[in-house]
């Protein structure tokens, strides 16, 4: 990989997990070292909250971690994205099923479930915490600090078999 490594995360509107899971994976991105060589971003297959700011629980959930995502704002997956990203990771099946509108016939992303890359949690999704409470979104942090940190650990086995393992 030469250029920065680009990955999407996606869900519904982009103000609750999608957003969380970048803040997640830009935190185990530093602390793996790989922060220089991966973008991430987030965005929603639905346009409900384009250009609103996380909701204030998901914001909340974060704090722990000392992380701060006030400052995101929701956008909406484009056919660009797949196009400039290589991997689009998606929070549930029904947020996978409203992507193919956008996606261009030669699409390079790799486009899977976000919790593909840690098959033993019991989760095949990351439930939507939107219309529950409070402990909701703490649920939906705790899923995905620990697939970020399964990402990062894939994402520098892929660097080192890239680099011819040096």
């Amino acid at each position: 990989m030469t250029d920065k490594y680009r990955i999407l995360c996606v869900c519904m509107g982009n103000i609750c997990r999608s957003p969380t899971a970048r803040a997640l994976l830009l935190r185990h991105l530093r602390l793996t070292g790989l922060q220089d060589l991966v973008e991430v971003e987030s965005a929603a297959t639905h346009d409900y909250h384009v250009g609103k700011p996380p909701d204030r629980r998901a914001q909340q959930a974060l704090q722990p971690f000392g992380l701060d995502i006030r400052d995101d704002l929701a956008r909406r997956v484009s056919s660009e994205d797949f196009a400039r990203f290589d991997e689009l990771l998606v929070m549930d099946r029904h947020n996978l099923q409203h992507l193919p509108p956008y996606k261009p016939d030669a699409c390079r992303p790799r486009v899977a479930l976000i919790m593909d890359d840690l098959p033993d949690y019991g989760f095949s999704e990351v439930p939507d915490p939107y219309y529950g409470g409070e402990q909701g979104f703490v649920q939906v942090v705790d899923m995905l600090d620990q697939v970020a940190a399964a990402i990062c650990r894939r994402l520098a086995s892929q660097l080192e078999q890239a680099s011819g393992g040096r």
